[in-house]
């Protein structure tokens, strides 16, 4: 489709506003970070010297380290969980016939619709007696059933979309409905499989009210969680509290940034190529 040069000019100033709305709050934490705490005065304003000492000082006064890797414990467990169940789940919604399947189908598609905080007083209560509160699992059941509805939509759609031809080839070689799965199915879908990880992923890591809830201990506080802690007790140290939350955003950051391609080509072709 040929643009003319008004519409052109019209889309890239479009995209340059929303680029600039994105990008300026983004670049002014990362100034505040390095900016000498003498000189922070929480506005939007270039340092005079790069002081990254900041970092140092916010990683040791905020334990940031257990925190990150209660994040990661959380996140991983999240993350593995989800897709497991995802890829079974969309696989039995897509290509298998059972009573039932359109109706429950739709009740999981319901989870979509449930804000956490509709539900997170009843799962506490829930939790505490069977005696989970305050545990990893506390963190990870919760968020990983609250993600299956997309995930499951998702992958059903994905594998919807797999040619039939070549699933019926493989039952006619003789193979069976989980290895037709996980030896056809799944290895042309990875692109698809790893853009809902990282989706999953980013919901998991930026999780603040299930841990705030859920969990007591300083032990098992997820970074979100603990930086609203170490923004309590640095309420005017911008400098600090900024570099507190690069320090927490970093990973996920890195993540999208290492798997980029890949999103970028699961959100794009992952569903119904043929």
């Amino acid at each position: 489709m040929r643009l003319s040069t008004r519409e052109k000019v019209v889309d890239y100033l479009i995209l340059t506003i929303f680029g600039l709305t994105a990008l300026v709050p983004l670049v002014g934490v990362v100034l505040s970070a390095v900016t000498p705490p003498v000189e922070n005065h929480g506005g939007f304003a270039l340092p005079s010297r790069i002081d990254l000492g900041n970092f140092g000082a916010a990683w040791a006064e905020g334990r940031f380290g257990q925190y990150l890797l209660s994040s990661l414990l959380v996140t991983a467990g999240v993350v593995v969980l989800t897709t497991v169940l995802a890829i079974l789940a969309g696989f039995a919604f897509a290509r298998l016939r059972f009573f039932g399947s359109g109706v429950l189908f739709f009740v999981v598609l319901a989870g979509l619709m449930l804000p956490a905080e509709a539900f997170v007083i009843p799962l506490y209560f829930n939790l505490r007696t069977v005696g989970l509160t305050d545990t990893y699992a506390a963190l990870i059941l919760p968020q990983a059933a609250q993600s299956l509805g997309f995930a499951i939509f998702w992958m059903r759609n994905q594998f919807r979309a797999f040619p039939t031809e070549i699933i019926e080839a493989a039952k006619i070689d003789g193979a069976r409905d989980l290895r037709v799965l996980w030896r056809v199915v799944v290895p042309p879908s990875l692109a698809s499989i790893m853009t809902m990880c990282l989706l999953v992923a980013m919901w998991t890591w930026n999780e603040f009210l299930l841990p705030l809830v859920l969990v007591s201990s300083e032990d098992h506080r997820t970074a979100p969680l603990g930086l609203a802690f170490f923004k309590g007790a640095h309420l005017t140290d911008y400098s600090l509290l900024s570099a507190g939350g690069v320090i927490v955003a970093l990973p996920i950051v890195a993540a999208y940034v290492f798997l980029q391609k890949r999103f970028i080509s699961g959100m794009l072709n992952g569903i119904g190529t043929r």
